[in-house]
């Protein structure tokens, strides 16, 4: 499943469920806070936006539901 800008998602964290919204996809590798996403079109990395604190975090498709 394929995301958009503006998708509403929701992945699982070491806190619960956290909601939000897709920000960008990338396809190429991606370096976010300190850290590399390895990414292709194949297996694309999200950067999302947590809705209640407005956090980014990159994710994996595998990773996210849409909501």
């Amino acid at each position: 499943m394929a995301f958009s800008k503006g998708d509403k998602v929701s992945w699982n964290t070491p806190q619960g469920k956290t909601h939000g919204t897709v920000k960008s996809k990338h396809t190429k590798d991606l370096e976010h806070q300190g850290q590399t996403f390895r990414a292709s079109s194949e297996d694309p990395v999200y950067l999302v936006e947590s809705e209640k604190t407005g956090a980014e975090a990159a994710h994996h498709e595998k990773a996210l539901d849409k909501r």
